[in-house]
Formats: C-alpha cells, structure tokens, sequence
C-alpha cells in the first residue's frame, strides 16, 4: 500500500451501519425461530396429526381450525426464512465493507465464494473474518479472547447446521412438523449472540483505529517519512 492511500484508509468511515443492520437481522432472525418453536410446541404434534388424518388437504366442520393453523405455521415458516436471508445478506454486506476498509482494492468475489461454495463454507469464512481483524491492527494481548470469541461463534454456527441438516429429517419423521425445538433455537441463539459480538468487536477495533488522535498520528508518519525522503 502506497504512503498516500494510509491517510485515506484512516480517514474511511468504519461500516457501523452495516454491522447495526447485521445486529437487527439476526435479533429478528432469532425472534421468529423462537415463534415457531413455540407454535411447535404448541401445535406441532396436534396439527401434524390432522393433516394426515385429513390426507393433506383439510375439509368439512373441523376443516376451518386446521387451515387458520396451517396459515400461522406458513408465515412463521416465511418469516424465519426471510429474516435467515436478511441476516446472510446484512452479514456479508458487513464483511464486505470491513475488508476494502482494510484494503480499498479488496475483491468481493471471495466473501461470496466463502460463504456460498459447499466445503469450502465450513472454514473460509471464519478465516476471512479473521483476516479482517488482523489487518485492523489490533493492540497486542487481544489474540486470545479474539481467538476464543471467534472460536465459540463458528462452533455454535456449525453445531446449528448439524442439527438442520443431520437432526431435523430423523426428528420431523416422528410425527413433528419441522422438529425444531428448545435445542435448536438455543443453540441458533447463542451463534447469534457471538456472531454479533464478533462483528461488534472487530467494528470497534476499526472504529477506535480511526479515531481522531489515530488520524492524526498517522499522517504525521506519514508526513515524516515523505520529509525524509
């Protein structure tokens, strides 16, 4: 990187909108999971039963309960799929602004890639992210807490795609509608929380790296190395 673009890299706002966004997101995210847990459990096994009484396709007196049901159980299906995609897209649209606030020249191709080629999502997002925070700067002694604070975040998110991908079809089979429980949704809430402190983190160190005093250390290095030229 070139003397000159320093001075604009400190001077670039830290993304603090972006990551506001991937904060509301995932809180939404996690609200409508816990609706649909609770209809789950509510109404879950009950409902599941009356739809295959009914073979699918409710009708007569008792026909009008299981639609209204089936109308709740559809939107809390929407709603959980609309906020998961919120939360992907508030997250990576972060990401994205944190990297080029490292580096201008930084390509989006490879947050896309991370995030979306099978196998290589297992690992290369959590390595970008972690790439991020190297390239802010941070104090020394911070590594381990980032370390573990990352570390937890990942292992949670992983943990939570197990139980969707693996726990779910064996438990739905039981007679459930989704199989989503109190298990799930702790597990999806706790990837949430560290996820957002990950992101609040790494704002931060961007944040308080272009500070007013961080600013005008840096062009005054910078305007030293350019005297001594």
């Amino acid at each position: 990187m070139a003397r000159g673009e320093n001075i604009v890299r400190y001077t670039q706002a830290p993304p603090t909108r972006a990551a506001s966004a991937v904060y509301v997101t995932l809180a939404a995210q996690v609200l409508s999971l816990a609706a649909l847990v609770i209809f789950e459990q509510a109404r879950g096994r009950r409902l599941a039963a009356q739809l295959a009484e009914f073979g699918g396709r409710p009708h007569g007196a008792d026909a009008e309960a299981v639609v209204g049901a089936v109308t709740v159980f559809a939107v809390l299906m929407m709603l959980v799929a609309g906020t998961t995609i919120a939360a992907g897209a508030a997250y990576v649209t972060w990401l994205v602004r944190a990297r080029q606030l490292n580096d201008r020249s930084a390509p989006t191709g490879p947050v896309a890639a991370a995030w979306l080629i099978p196998g290589v999502n297992l690992l290369a997002p959590v390595v970008l992210v972690d790439q991020v925070w190297r390239g802010a700067r941070p104090p020394a002694g911070q590594r381990a807490r980032w370390l573990a604070l990352l570390a937890g975040w990942w292992l949670s998110w992983l943990a939570t795609l197990a139980m969707i991908m693996i726990r779910l079809p064996l438990d739905s089979s039981a007679g459930d509608l989704t199989g989503v429980g109190v298990l799930e949704l702790g597990c999806a809430a706790v990837a949430a929380v560290l996820c957002g402190g990950t992101v609040r983190e790494l704002t931060r160190l961007q944040r308080a790296s272009r500070s007013p005093n961080a600013i005008r250390s840096a062009t005054f290095r910078v305007f030293l190395s350019l005297i001594h030229l």
